[in-house]
């Protein structure tokens, strides 16, 4: 696969950043303001059926956009005593929570996990219009595309930061030690994450992010979810690109980013046809707090594969967000 981006030492990788709306902080706080108002405490019951042994795990449901419900996977290494540092796991596009059995790795590390699901992506948190019916069809970027207050990332955004406030209450979590992760769409939620939460979180492992300088994914991507834009604009809407482009700027990368202040540990794939490396690199150059990348010269959408996994235990060892040995 050729670059299909610039290539890492062009230039003009730096891009010029997408412009912030005006309005960005006041839309972010009366949002999740009215999401916290809703209120209730995170549901945590065993998963009983489940054959692991070394690993404890767990339902969880707590109240995300408008006090909906949120389901998520809690897993701990079996007799862990506590408190932990946590991981809070968010998913890639189009994808859910599936089963305990995907998300091994943190707990077996010694973290407790708590793996988010992607309403109206997975099968067990829809996606409740107003009207309240439940909508399933993919098609995500452009739900909401012409009024950020009825965009589809303003509810998902909305219950992943949810997710932080409910593993704070979980039992066996350190709330002072709280990493947000994910690849892809995961990532481009970790950062928001990061940006509308700095106070509740202790690091942040973007990998890949989608949702970054979402202007320039839409014409540089050739494959992936930033082509629902390009397909909206040519057959729905021509002529009203900026209005778009306006209401995608309250769920930019790039703008959270600039909120952020925990330490990050970023990655890209330079050959990357979903995320191309420059929309990446606008986040990461925008991101506030201390910040790391790890580069691909080859990797494509997977990034650097298996390698990423050792790359995220090693550096959160040396932040000192290790689990202590037992």
């Amino acid at each position: 696969m050729p670059y299909t981006d610039l290539p890492p030492d062009h230039p003009a990788t730096r891009v010029e950043p997408p412009a912030e709306p005006a309005d960005f902080d006041a839309f972010w706080e009366k949002t999740l303001r009215t999401a916290r108002a809703a209120g209730g405490a995170p549901r945590i019951r065993p998963v009983d059926d489940c054959p692991l042994t070394t690993v404890d795990t767990y339902d969880v449901r707590f109240p995300g956009w408008n006090g909906q419900p949120v389901a998520a996977w809690l897993l701990l290494p079996s007799e862990a005593e506590g408190p932990l540092p946590a991981v809070v796991t968010y998913l890639g596009y189009s994808g859910g929570r599936g089963r305990p059995t995907d998300h091994l790795l943190y707990a077996s590390a010694g973290y407790a996990h708590l793996v988010v699901d992607s309403r109206g992506q997975g099968h067990d948190t829809p996606d409740a219009h107003a009207d309240g019916a439940p909508h399933w069809v993919h098609g995500f970027m452009t739900r909401g595309m012409e009024d950020p207050h009825d965009h589809y990332y303003r509810r998902l955004m909305t219950d992943c930061v949810r997710a932080v406030d409910a593993a704070r209450a979980l039992p066996h979590v350190d709330p002072d030690r709280i990493v947000v992760q994910g690849a892809s769409q995961g990532g481009g939620l970790a950062l928001a994450v990061a940006g509308l939460a700095a106070d509740r979180v202790a690091a942040a492992l973007p990998d890949v992010p989608f949702l970054c300088h979402i202007r320039r994914g839409a014409g540089t991507a050739t494959e992936g979810p930033y082509h629902e834009i390009v397909d909206y604009l040519r057959h729905h809407a021509p002529g009203r690109q900026e209005r778009v482009f306006t209401t995608l700027g309250f769920f930019d990368g790039v703008h959270f980013a600039r909120r952020a202040t925990a330490p990050a540990l970023f990655s890209a794939g330079l050959m990357d046809p979903v995320c191309p490396p420059s929309t990446v690199l606008a986040a990461f150059h925008a991101y506030a707090g201390p910040k790391e990348i790890r580069e691909w010269p080859f990797g494509d959408h997977a990034g650097g594969r298996g390698a990423t996994a050792v790359e995220h235990l090693l550096w959160l060892r040396r932040r000192g967000l290790a689990p202590e040995p037992r």
